[in-house]
Formats: structure tokens, sequence, C-alpha cells
């Protein structure tokens, strides 16, 4: 079962652990919004080390304004990126609305 929902303000964990990260170090310690949920997965950190993955993780997509990601970025306002990140890097974010979803 899956732990957030779409449309769900979340922010992501602002750890840098050592060895094979799935999750990119530009969106750490920052704010999204779930998009969609991808399904559930052996967890691929976990599964680089030859461990066996569990309990497995569930995927979700999760979309950024790219203003928020990047301090010098000078394009429209309603840019975005999106990136696939595990259940375990996602933080609730208070119920603040994140602004407008494109």
């Amino acid at each position: 079962m899956s732990h957030y929902q779409i449309g769900d303000q979340v922010s992501i964990r602002a750890s840098f652990p050592p060895g094979h990260i799935r999750t990119p170090t530009f969106i750490r310690g920052k704010s999204g919004v779930i998009e969609s949920i991808q399904g559930t997965y052996k967890n691929p950190e976990e599964l680089a080390y030859g461990r066996p993955g569990t309990p497995a993780q569930t995927l979700y997509r999760v979309r950024f304004r790219q203003s928020d990601l990047w301090a010098d970025y000078s394009g429209p306002e309603h840019d975005t990126a999106v990136v696939d990140i595990y259940e375990h890097w996602l933080a609730p974010l208070s119920a603040a609305p994140y602004g407008d979803t494109p």
C-alpha cells in the first residue's frame, strides 16, 4: 500500500550516504508534489549490493518546480522537472499548498 497519494506534497530527505544511491543530489532537501504512483519494487539501493532488496518500496513520480531546484533558473515559472523517487526518501510536507500544479 502506498503511503502517499497523487497530489500529496512531500520533501526529499537531505541525506548524503555513501554508495549506490538512486536519488539525485540536486533534489535532496527539496519539496515537490506526487504526480503518480509507479508501483512497488525491490529497493535498488539494496539490490546493488547483492542484498534481497526487501522490504519492497513504492516508487513515486514527483514533480518539482525548476525554480525550486536551481537558484539561478531564469526560465518560465511554470517549468517543472519530474523525478522517480522511492518512498524511503520521502517525508510529508506541511498542509500548505505547493502552488500551481501544471
